[in-house]
């Protein structure tokens, strides 16, 4: 029997958890987001929690529609690898298991930043690109996500590469250009290292910069001298919500 109602999009992070169904014909929110503090102990159990209070909020919306839930933290066959801004406790959790008994729906689990890369696949700066796309997020860290020819490759954790003898998200993230007071001019210098370190690895046909800094994309975009363009990230907030409700429909 076919699913009825929005899927719904839930994005996991550190100090909120957000959701709204999704629709995926407009590729945009189909009703206002909820936003919810993330527990301060944010074990699995706690944050199962709140996601169901999110998925009851929109139960008119969604139906039996599948969700798609985004984690900060590396994701294989619904099992949490890592754990990045949430609780240790996440190691190792079969979140699509607990979830679904949870909740009582499909439960789809992926990486936050590969949910932001998919929604900018489908509905942002990366439609209609064949090849490689790389959506690269720039904020606390370096999150990534890198899409061949619009099928996700999971979990590239590109912002850990090893880069000057160090994680290469501690020099070039947004972060780190706050914390290091830097010039736009002087952190270009170091994206520019960074891309095009990542650019001999993996030949991308197209980058895409997210995360908050990309509203002020002018200031360091125009210094960058990559072989592939270079643009900003379209959907804002929005692309992992977005994405993890186009993952659960299209799983």
């Amino acid at each position: 029997m076919a699913k009825t109602g929005h899927p719904l999009g839930i994005d996991i992070g550190g100090s909120g958890i957000k959701g709204a169904p999704v629709d995926l014909d407009a590729g945009e929110f189909a009703d206002e987001r909820l936003r919810i503090p993330t527990p301060d102990e944010s074990t699995p159990d706690a944050v199962a929690d709140v996601v169901a209070e999110i998925a009851e909020h929109f139960a008119k919306e969604t139906g039996d529609a599948s969700i798609g839930v985004t984690v900060p933290a590396v994701v294989s066959r619904g099992i949490v690898r890592t754990a990045a801004n949430i609780d240790k406790s996440w190691v190792g959790t079969d979140a699509v298991a607990l979830l679904e008994q949870r909740l009582g729906r499909s439960v789809v689990v992926l990486n936050d930043a590969d949910a932001a890369g998919v929604g900018e696949l489908h509905y942002g700066a990366g439609r209609n690109v064949d090849g490689l796309v790389l959506v690269a997020t720039l904020g606390t860290g370096i999150g990534s996500a890198l899409l061949s020819s619009g099928a996700l490759i999971p979990n590239s954790e590109l912002g850990h590469l090893e880069l000057d003898g160090v994680d290469a998200e501690t020099r070039a993230s947004s972060n780190a250009r706050d914390t290091e007071d830097l010039s736009w001019e002087d952190w270009a210098e170091r994206l520019q290292r960074y891309f095009a370190h990542v650019e001999d690895l993996l030949w991308p046909d197209l980058i895409v910069i997210g995360g908050g800094v990309s509203k002020k994309s002018d200031r360091y975009l125009p210094l960058l001298h990559l072989r592939a363009p270079v643009v900003p990230a379209q959907l804002g907030n929005a692309a992992g919500i977005i994405g993890a409700a186009w993952m659960a429909s299209n799983q």
